[in-house]
């Protein structure tokens, strides 16, 4: 076990400051060649010769000896350290399988996941250790993350983000009331949300990676691919003392392209550029391993890690990961939006028309509630008014007036009077007929404007029939894609 360094302040602070120099030039795609040969050994402490040994490892060297005295002294902080320090240097094809196994150690439902294994995930995730620490990791996913395949919504959600807006198939453009219908838009809704969910497994399971990750690319790394060098998963176990040391037997020594050949790699590639891990987590918790910060904040669960990394805008590496251990909840999801695209059509729905509700149905607009919706128009389009009497008492004190006036010859004035009264009653009776006629005739044009309504949107439910076999047909084709998207799986190459 490794000790603290409170009995050795002085070499513990330069022991951290040469790594942290390391780390730094790590980052920046430098190699070891400026540093000194060794650092300062504090006794009982692992982190002097790991670093030593990591050293030695870039530079194509043999590092059993330091190795040794590395995991004898904590074999799972060196393990960590050493598959994260080669693969933010680019030669994650350094590391042996059993590494992996002892620095990853056991996932579990009832534990978040600790910051160097979500480290150690994101960095096979991007092909740092090549296909074979892929497939380590997806096995480590895998052999506990079946129990965290439920409410299939929330994985929806997570690859297909809600869509606010409402889907209007094209048979009902014209009738946006009934593309708002449950029993009409759910089927339609889940053929475009399969249609979404098909488009995003294929941008996932597109990704091409390069092959193995790391920079040696194909410049003829003696050591032979990882995959073959990684098979060795049994070599050894976690309770070894060796540890890592043990199994360097593997390291390639003498590599005629040295670790300058295997830092040209292409900066376009995130695996090739080391700047690349500057803000990673890799490169956190291996400051956070040598002392020189704290990794801040609890971590999340499995499922929560999975659901975050199927979301647009997450790594393209890290997405194709999660899809892969999230594939068979994805595809029983599929299945159920298949379902509910090969939904029947309702013999008749209940539609708004005008603010009035009529049944329709596939032989035409139900006769009683286009009834009843006529009549109502018919009563809303003509309001009570009463009688004119005002008008008709108006003309009739004009008829008196005139009457008098002729009686009396001197009584001029009142027969203009009379006639003015006579003038505004008959103007009042214009104006209520005008207004008679104009209400008629609104709810003539509200009738014809219904009755023309209904009849389209009866067509268009015949359209919508026709439009939902090949909807069905369309869905089950997107089934197949996606299904073969899913077994298809993250692509190593």
């Amino acid at each position: 076990m490794s000790t603290d360094l409170t009995a050795h302040p002085h070499a513990g602070t330069e022991l951290h400051r040469y790594a942290e120099a390391l780390l730094t030039n790590l980052a920046a795609g430098a190699t070891s060649s400026g540093m000194p040969t060794k650092p300062i050994d504090v006794p009982g402490y692992w982190l002097a010769p790991a670093v030593e040994a990591l050293t030695l490892l870039m530079d194509g060297e043999e590092a059993l000896e330091p190795l040794a005295r590395a995991a004898q002294r904590d074999e799972q902080r060196t393990a960590l350290f050493l598959c994260l320090a080669l693969a933010v240097a680019g030669q994650g094809d350094q590391i042996h399988a059993s590494w992996l196994g002892i620095a990853f150690g056991e996932l579990s439902l009832d534990r978040p996941v600790t910051h160097g294994q979500r480290a150690l995930w994101l960095a096979a995730a991007r092909g740092a250790y090549g296909p074979a620490g892929k497939i380590f990791v997806l096995r480590k996913l895998d052999a506990v993350a079946s129990a965290t395949a439920s409410e299939p919504d929330r994985w929806l959600r997570a690859l297909t983000p809600d869509d606010p807006s409402t889907v209007v198939p094209p048979s009902l453009s014209d009738f946006p009331g009934l593309a708002e219908l449950p029993e009409l838009a759910e089927p339609v809704q889940a053929a475009a949300q399969l249609t979404r969910l098909r488009d995003r497994c294929a941008e996932i399971t597109s990704v091409r990676e390069n092959i193995g990750g790391n920079r040696e690319g194909a410049r003829g790394n003696p050591a032979g691919p990882p995959g073959e060098r990684t098979t060795a998963q049994n070599e050894g176990t976690p309770g070894n003392p060796a540890g890592p040391a043990a199994r360097n037997g593997g390291n390639p020594t003498g590599s005629p392209d040295g670790p300058a050949a295997r830092n040209e790699g292409n900066p376009a590639d995130p695996l090739e550029d080391p700047a690349a891990w500057s803000d990673g987590e890799p490169l956190t918790v291996l400051r956070h391993l040598i002392g020189s910060n704290e990794v801040e904040g609890p971590m999340s669960s499995l499922g929560g890690h999975l659901l975050s990394d199927l979301q647009p805008g997450s790594h393209r590496y890290q997405a194709a990961i999660a899809l892969h251990v999230a594939a068979p909840i994805v595809r029983t999801a599929a299945e159920s939006l298949v379902q509910a695209t090969q939904v029947t059509p309702p013999e008749s729905v209940v539609m708004p028309i005008l603010g009035h509700r009529v049944t329709l149905r596939p032989e035409g607009p139900d006769a009683e509630s286009l009834a009843a919706a006529e009549e109502r128009i018919s009563i809303d389009g003509t309001p009570v008014r009463g009688r004119p009497w005002l008008a008709y008492a108006l003309l009739a004190l004009g008829a008196v007036a005139l009457v008098i006036a002729l009686a009396i010859p001197v009584a001029l004035p009142l027969a203009a009077l009379g006639l003015i009264l006579a003038a505004v009653g008959g103007h009042r009776l214009w104006r209520r007929r005008k207004r008679e006629q104009a209400d008629a005739e609104y709810v003539v044009a509200q009738l014809s404007e219904l009755r023309e309504m209904a009849q389209g949107a009866v067509w268009a439910l015949h359209e919508y029939a026709r439009e939902a076999e090949v909807r069905a047909q369309t869905a089950t084709s997107d089934l197949a894609e996606l299904t073969r998207l899913l077994r298809r799986g993250p692509r190593a190459g």
